[in-house]
């Protein structure tokens, strides 16, 4: 006789399987006939936390950066301090606090470099000085049943090849082969087959600006609790089309990187538990992985991962020729157009120096300056030695400033330029210690730092007397995460991208850098290599 199923029974077999639904409707499927396992009653699967985070430019100037100045801002964060904050690492403590059987564990992990991206080589020291801080606690607290680890993917150390790789080799010979590994990344690391050698899943930002690197971080904590479970087993795959291009280039609001994301995304969506990342790679990093790759990640199922991989690097490869080239005008045809949107009142005006990295490039103020340009706000200058005047004599709001600023760094920044105005705020900003504001000419304020600062959003440049709605034009160093704020919200009426009036790093010009572990020959669209993404296995 055939079974009737009475709406309770129903309702109960609903409520059995809801936490599988919610899974499949975030992506993350559960195999038919998986044996789940749960943790001891009144345990919780323990998960070590590590951050260590950095987009190394190794053709910057300044030489490289040491413990010091990886401790700038203070020490190593510690225990849950570093389950603090947000962007990956907050999405992943926020999801993993919502199922009731994770506990996380914070390894010692450094705040970030002085400087940022616009640092030099890391030390082979600094390397070993914070990883093994956190392998040293690691073994103290084991046995772990699962690691997450927040990293950049184009970072760089002295001696060491790759160096994401390389810290989850020391993981894994410390929590051994069954563990899980997993990591989230920015896209525009350089990522080749190696990491996933070594841990079990990468997950990549798909948007540039990174809107989603919260959202990786949660898709990371629910994929690692399914691995740990047993719901999960990850198969990968990795394809690297040979492929370099400047970050400028890779703007995620526009084809066809849009559309590469997209499919990613739209097999994401297809194939329950596939996930599909693309690292766009980080030119100014002179490592042999430089360049684009896919990470695939499928449960137990090795031909879709290939296909998948096969599938998006051919796609990538196929649209190579429309995001791998660049043509900016320079700063006085820039300056120029910014005059001309003035007159037309289409204001703001961004002008965004993408090609200055250490920051303290001086050819657009120059040439604004000797067109008298009014209502400028310059945001921001990298210049140590006039802000250690600053502070050396004491000046304070309201006093007279006369000196010459920026172009410091080599020939690629240009003179130095001298700024005649007024003091009108000095104090801690951007996570520095020591930030300016010089009020000079017709309502032009020069915001000065004592390295790298990208602004983002013009909320990031209110304060003291400053209003960012009173300028007519925005000096900015940046490439693409000043969209965030000033394009893709429409505050800017007029943007205009910035080329340097030279062939040198930073620009889009890669064969102008003296790469020493990089045959640029062998990437398009410097060399003319042959790809085929089923011969990348």
């Amino acid at each position: 006789m055939r079974s009737v199923r009475t709406p309770s029974l129903i309702g109960a077999l609903v409520l059995s399987l809801l936490p599988a639904l919610l899974l499949v409707s975030c992506g993350e499927a559960e195999t038919a006939g998986v044996s789940v396992q749960s943790p001891a009653d009144g345990e919780a699967f323990r998960v070590a936390v590590a951050r260590f985070s950095h987009e190394t430019c190794t053709f910057c100037p300044g030489g490289d950066p040491g413990i010091e100045d990886w401790t700038y801002s203070g020490p190593p964060r510690v225990g849950d301090e570093v389950l603090e904050g947000g962007s990956y690492v907050g999405g992943f403590v926020d999801q993993a606090r919502e199922f009731p059987d994770l506990e996380l564990l914070g390894l010692p992990s450094p705040r970030g470099v002085f400087g940022g991206s616009s640092r030099s080589w890391n030390q082979e020291e600094v390397f070993d000085h914070f990883v093994g801080g956190m392998l040293e606690e690691l073994e103290a607290i084991l046995p772990v049943d699962g690691v997450y680890l927040s990293l950049h993917g184009a970072m760089a150390v002295r001696n060491i090849a790759r160096a994401e790789a390389e810290m989850a080799r020391r993981f894994r010979e410390v929590v051994g082969p069954d563990v899980p590994i997993v990591a989230t990344f920015d896209l525009h690391g350089n990522q080749d087959t190696e990491f996933l050698q070594w841990a079990d899943g990468a997950f990549v930002t798909k948007r540039f600006p990174h809107y989603d690197s919260y959202r990786q971080g949660q898709r990371a904590a629910r994929y690692l609790r399914n691995v740990m479970r047993g719901a999960y087993e990850p198969t990968t795959a990795v394809r690297t089309p040979p492929i370099l291009t400047a970050t400028v280039l890779q703007w995620t609001g526009a084809s066809p990187v849009m559309d590469i994301m997209e499919r990613a995304r739209r097999w994401e969506d297809r194939e329950p538990g596939a996930f599909v990342s693309v690292f766009l790679g980080f030119p100014w990093s002179d490592v042999p992985a430089v360049g684009t790759s896919v990470h695939v990640m499928t449960n137990g199922d090795q031909e879709l991962a290939d296909h998948i991989a096969d599938d998006v690097a051919e796609f990538m490869w196929r649209v190579r020729s429309d995001w791998a080239y660049g043509e900016y005008p320079g700063p006085q045809e820039a300056v120029a157009t910014a005059i001309d949107a003035i007159a037309a009142g289409e204001t703001p005006v961004v002008l965004a120096d993408y090609w200055d990295r250490p920051g303290d490039g001086t050819w657009t103020l120059r040439e604004l300056q000797e067109r008298g340009v009014a209502r400028v706000l310059y945001a921001s200058l990298t210049d140590e030695p006039a802000l250690a005047a600053i502070w050396d004599q004491d000046l304070q709001p309201g006093d007279a400033f006369d000196m010459e600023v920026g172009g410091y760094t080599g020939e690629q920044a240009g003179e130095p330029v001298r700024i005649a105005g007024t003091l009108i705020w000095r104090g801690e900003r951007f996570g520095y210690d020591r930030v300016a504001a010089i009020e000079h000419g017709e309502g032009n304020v020069l915001i000065l730092a004592p390295g790298y600062q990208q602004s983002t959003t013009p909320e990031q440049l209110r304060f003291g007397p400053i209003e960012p709605d009173a300028f007519d034009v925005f000096v900015l160093k940046t490439r693409v995460h000043f969209r965030r704020g000033f394009d893709e919200t429409g505050y800017a009426r007029t943007i205009q991208i910035v080329d340097a009036p030279g062939d040198w790093f930073g620009t889009v010009r890669l064969e102008a850098l003296d790469y020493e572990n990089v045959d640029l020959d062998a990437y398009y669209p410097f060399g003319d290599p042959v790809y085929e993404p089923s011969a990348d296995r």
